[in-house]
């Protein structure tokens, strides 16, 4: 998912600004150790219990993805992002539901199993040579480590994306899997480096509505590294076409090439890609010297609240970066909501936190926290609310300075113009403070096929009164007021949107998301929300135990 330096000791406190946005400081938090625990896999479909009713029209799989296996042997992962990847399958079909879940083949976890320890190292965990061979073997062990450049992990266990009509389970190295979506199983291992010049890809594509996909990898060479925009064309050539035709539409120089920005996705209108380029940097050098200096590769990764975040416009038909870098102050950002054109500006709707090292706190100790500790771990990471940024698009030399160039009185948002080819923006909430009591909003989604690039009215995500989502949240921009699913002690997972099949409205539909239950043993169930009104239409309720996950997808029936 996001990371920064992971050194819980040197945790920072909140800026000022972040302090601003924790309105309550809470107490008593229950303990949420089991969903990070590791669990077995259930590879034959079960059938759930149904209660409520679950719409006949919904036919297809619910996809997710995430973390399930967090020790091998006496080894454990430091962080929740290395857990080893499984896989989820909900069928829906004629009001029934069934489940099945598969560890993800990767070499990680296969070479992980076959020696009963972490052999391979992962974002916040380094792996270290046997501590079974003498002192001899496990200095020979440790050269070899140092001598040969890091690996990155195929363990792809942030989400499931699309490609050319196929599924493939996918983290931000350079490594994916494509995987069968009805009976889960790993197909294919894919390399992104062997079909063009990127050292990975980002776990967040868009697309086109002819299915146009685009993506963000970095390339690091002799020069430093590079941020590139790639598109992958929609159609296969063959059947075994996986990533044949991919390209690099273009290719934007960091600020500090030796020092780039971390990113976990982008943003893309009808006509720009936008890259948010942000203060989380990556100190490549110790990067590549992490397994010389026995740190795990997150160490590498910090937070400069000095620096501002620019925004890189891309010209999608043509891949000209535009020469205008629109800026605002340090925010962290990992998830976009929407971005669209109109009037002449391209709105750009995202997930913000004014303070880039909250995700410190997702250390599995973290996690597995209670009592004092765990709230103490809680009210000191920055909270993430909805903003609009609000881009112009037609600046020149002629341009005033010192001018709000956001001329739409819909949106409080201002954009001025400092200087030649720069733009100072500053954002408008796209909530109220009644947000604040709900933990802010993150895991941020909308009906994609036909909001996406679009202007749109609504977005769902999960409210974060705990470390995870702890409530569902449906916005609407028009009032900003929010509808709420909350049940004391539920941790409901991303709501995933599904439109009804004679849908009108921009929110017909359902919400579907997996509610896990840590006060309860085998207490998870798949919800169904009616995506209007934001009532329960029915569960399913599963008889085996679920780890909290990260994202996923619906994919219909054919």
């Amino acid at each position: 998912m996001a990371p920064v330096n992971l050194d819980s000791s040197a945790r920072a406190q909140p800026s000022d600004d972040a302090k601003a946005s924790i309105r309550t400081v809470l107490k008593g938090l229950e303990c949420i150790t089991p969903l990070v625990r590791s669990v077995e896999e259930t590879p034959e479909p079960i059938s759930t219990e149904v209660q409520g009713t679950i719409p006949p029209w919904i036919h297809g799989n619910l996809l997710r993805n995430g973390p399930g296996k967090f020790e091998f042997g006496n080894t454990h992962y430091n962080h929740w992002f290395d857990g080893m990847a499984m896989l989820h399958q909900f069928k829906i079909e004629n009001g029934q539901v069934t489940y099945k879940s598969l560890f993800l083949q990767s070499d990680a976890y296969k070479k992980n199993s076959e020696k009963d320890r972490i052999m391979v190292s992962e974002f916040g965990t380094l792996a270290m040579p046997d501590p079974c061979k003498n002192f001899f073997q496990r200095f020979l062990s440790r050269f070899e480590m140092i001598r040969k450049a890091p690996s990155p992990t195929d363990n792809a266990s942030v989400s499931f994306v699309k490609y050319k009509g196929d599924y493939y389970v996918s983290t931000e190295t350079n490594f994916m899997h494509k995987v069968d979506p009805e009976s889960l199983e790993t197909v294919e291992k894919v390399d992104w480096s062997k079909f063009i010049a990127v050292n990975g890809a980002t776990a967040h594509p868009h697309y086109d509505p002819d299915g146009t996909t685009y993506n963000m990898g970095n390339s690091y060479g002799s020069k430093g590294a590079l941020y590139n925009i790639i598109r992958v064309p929609p159609e296969k050539t063959d059947s075994r076409d996986t990533l044949q035709g991919a390209k690099v539409l273009c290719s934007i120089v960091p600020a500090n090439k030796s020092h780039p920005s971390y990113y976990h996705s982008f943003a893309m209108s009808k006509n720009y890609v936008v890259f948010i380029e942000q203060p989380i940097k990556m100190d490549l050098l110790k990067i590549v010297t992490c397994k010389l200096r026995g740190k795990d590769l997150s160490q590498g990764i910090y937070w400069d609240p000095k620096q501002d975040t620019v925004f890189h416009l891309v010209d999608k038909r043509t891949g000209q970066v535009s020469p205008v870098k629109y800026c605002t102050k340090a925010i962290s950002t990992f998830h976009q909501i929407n971005a669209f054109e109109e009037g002449g500006c391209l709105m750009l709707d995202m997930c913000c936190s004014d303070d880039g090292q909250a995700i410190n706190n997702y250390l599995i100790q973290n996690l597995r926290k209670s009592g004092d500790a765990l709230d103490e771990v809680y009210n000191t990471m920055c909270r993430v609310f909805p903003r609009r940024f609000v881009l112009p698009l037609d600046v020149t030399h002629d341009t005033p300075t010192d001018t709000d160039l956001n001329t739409r009185p819909s949106s409080q948002a201002t954009c001025v113009k400092i200087g030649t080819n720069k733009v100072f923006c500053q954002h408008e909430d796209l909530h109220g403070d009644d947000l604040r009591d709900y933990g802010g909003l993150e895991f941020p989604q909308i009906n994609y096929g036909r909001s996406n690039t679009q202007p749109y009215r609504y977005f769902y995500g999960c409210g974060f009164r705990h470390l995870v989502g702890d409530s569902l949240l449906k916005m609407d921009l028009k009032d900003k007021t929010f509808k709420v699913w909350y049940r004391k002690g539920f941790y409901p997972s991303e709501p995933v949107f599904v439109p009804s099949p004679d849908a009108v409205e921009e929110d017909d539909g359902v919400i579907l998301s997996v509610v896990l239950t840590p006060s309860e043993d085998k207490g998870t169930f798949l919800l169904v929300l009616d995506a209007k009104t934001f009532d329960e239409l029915g569960r399913a309720n599963v008889p085996v135990n679920i780890p909290y996950g990260f994202h996923g997808t619906f994919k219909a029936s054919d």
